[in-house]
């Protein structure tokens, strides 16, 4: 599938029964990327319980931009964007196969902003230490888009809306991230599990948001509460949440799966739309 009119040939014909659900992931440490745990075991298990997708786009809280793009190269590589890990880690690769066409269709369905045809990026560990446990075959093809930092929650959220087609075609659209994300007031002593008042009384609020489908409250997390501003300290690893609840429909179900605090200051708790 080299052109955008191969790709659209390709995913015409998917019958309306075959729409994906969205997913938003709780990642947390990149060794959840080559351990076998709970939060592992739930993302496989997601991908057990919904259609096999054609393709997958993730928005990584890792990949932070001024302005859009999305990767566009037939091979993406395998980014080991952090430090102070165990080999083994490092020596993970996961070669999934990009999607050219694809990037080009989804850069087009975007109309409220420019979209660069990135060819530079690949998959950061926001992206294949989730996925490599979901389709552990490497064998469908992955593309990412990125975040503009420049950007507020609701310009994230609407710009969801431009590529739910994508779903009418077998695509899988991913926020990867946490909702609560404080590395700053990291605790050891909870590494295992358990968070501090602050971080599990902000991750009710956005459970119960999400729930109740109040994204306007979640697009104005700032007004949420002193515990708001402790969990989301800098927006990165929030906003693919944005993401994936813009891509909500009136009718569609919402579900929490890994839904646990750890480390005091973080929450693994993941969404499923649809």
């Amino acid at each position: 599938m080299n052109t955008l009119q191969q790709f659209n040939q390709f995913t015409a014909n998917l019958p309306q029964s075959d729409v994906m659900p969205a997913l938003f992931m709780g990642h947390g440490s990149p060794m959840n990327g080559i351990e076998l745990n709970e939060f592992s075991t739930g993302w496989a298990n997601v991908a057990k319980a919904i259609p096999l997708p054609k393709a997958i786009l993730v928005v990584s809280a890792h990949w932070f931009t001024n302005g859009t793009k999305i990767t566009a190269m037939d091979f993406p590589p395998t980014i080991h964007d952090f430090g102070g890990f165990p080999q083994a880690l490092f020596d993970v690769q996961y070669p999934a196969p990009g999607n050219p066409a694809l990037a080009q269709e989804t850069a087009q369905l975007i109309k409220s902003a420019h979209v660069e045809l990135n060819h530079d990026w690949g998959l950061d560990h926001g992206a294949w230490t989730v996925i490599r446990h979901m389709y552990p075959q490497a064998d469908i093809p992955v593309l990412q888009l990125s975040i503009d930092y420049t950007k507020g929650p609701a310009y994230h959220y609407e710009l969801a809306k431009e590529i739910a087609a994508l779903r009418k075609k077998g695509v899988l659209i991913l926020g990867s991230g946490n909702m609560v994300h404080n590395l700053r007031m990291l605790s050891w002593e909870m590494i295992n599990g358990g968070g501090y008042d602050w971080a599990n009384e902000a991750n009710e609020k956005f459970k119960s948001a999400i729930l109740h489908k109040d994204h306007r409250s979640l697009m104005q997390y700032e007004q949420m509460g002193s515990e708001v501003k402790l969990a989301i300290p800098t927006p990165e690893h929030y906003l693919p949440l944005m993401y994936v609840l813009g891509l909500q429909t009136a009718t569609e179900d919402v579900n929490l799966f890994n839904d646990k605090a750890v480390g005091g200051s973080l929450t693994m708790t993941s969404v499923k739309i649809g």
